[in-house]
């Protein structure tokens, strides 16, 4: 029998998972699939797991938010082997699956994973890290990881603004150093997103036009400080529009960038903590995860599954 490792965290969105488990471990023994299930007790429990796990199975299958896949895509990449990944999402938000077309249904995710179409997409090199599908700086990106977990399973997406409101006013902006083939420059910037993603926070289409998860390439928005009040009208019109000609909003699309900065800078990954830092090198990995998707979806290419 194929062996898979599902892990899920019990604790994303409202806890939905222990209602459907049954039905979705059925859908994997019904594929043929012998499975080992893993409960997440703590953060960093599913990047472990699987990074001392992966070579033992043919699959691995996660449920929970963006987080979750997150800790499970850098536990595949530190275990120094390939396996396919299965996602059924369970968040507050689910922005890396609602790119990819993956149901929010935990039964018809679940039966995506045994009847679809592995689809290679791009990730991110943070460093030493990987992320998922976007890393963060400035005003507003703590919000996901600082909301308490239970007010996030009772309120939603509301919960996230009322964390946000008590930001209001104490948004800072850092001095940092741009470098990258196609944009190089420096100065006060307060927000700063790359990302592979067609959704993020829920927002469909902030992240530029044009967006495909395999092309090698990152889309990268920076705002400048706005200086007064037409500044302020005018970066919120270039995001809402994806104006690329604005000269407070900076769009690219980049393999490869690096954000020096004078003090240290909190950045999030995948809506979770990435850490503070002064320097920071971003990497496009091209279409290394392996992600079970519609049939339509691009197929992975013929090859061994280690590398």
């Amino acid at each position: 029998m194929k062996k898979m490792l599902f892990v899920y965290n019990p604790r994303s969105g409202k806890g939905l998972i222990k209602n459907h488990l049954s039905a979705i471990l059925e859908t994997f023994a019904a594929a043929d699939y012998e499975v080992t299930v893993y409960p997440t007790r703590q953060g960093k429990d599913a990047c472990t797991a699987v990074a001392e796990r992966a070579a033992q199975y043919d699959m691995i299958v996660c449920s929970g938010g963006d987080g979750t896949l997150d800790e499970v895509v850098t536990g595949m990449m530190g275990s120094g082997v390939r396996r396919t990944i299965g996602y059924i999402p369970a968040g507050s938000t689910n922005d890396f699956g609602s790119s990819l077309g993956i149901p929010k249904q935990m039964e018809q995710a679940a039966d995506l994973i045994v009847s679809g179409t592995p689809f290679a997409c791009d990730i991110g090199r943070f460093n030493d890290d990987y992320f998922v599908y976007v890393a963060a700086f400035g005003f507003l990106t703590d919000v996901s990881y600082q909301t308490n977990q239970e007010l996030k399973n009772v309120l939603g997406h509301t919960a996230y603004l009322i964390e946000g409101m008590k930001r209001v006013g104490s948004w800072k902006s850092y001095f940092m150093k741009i470098e990258s083939e196609e944009f190089c420059d420096e100065g006060e910037f307060m927000y700063g997103m790359i990302s592979n993603s067609n959704s993020v926070g829920g927002f469909k289409m902030l992240t530029g036009k044009n967006v495909e998860l395999n092309d090698g390439l990152f889309e990268v928005m920076l705002i400048r400080t706005p200086q007064n009040l037409v500044d302020w009208q005018q970066v919120i019109g270039a995001v809402i529009m994806q104006d690329e000609t604005s000269k407070n909003v900076v769009r690219f699309k980049t393999k490869r960038l690096t954000i020096t900065s004078n003090e240290p800078v909190a950045w999030t990954q995948d809506g979770e903590n990435g850490g503070k830092h002064t320097y920071v090198e971003m990497e496009n990995l091209p279409q290394a995860l392996d992600v079970m998707t519609e049939s339509v979806a691009q197929p992975v290419p013929d090859r061994a599954l280690d590398q």
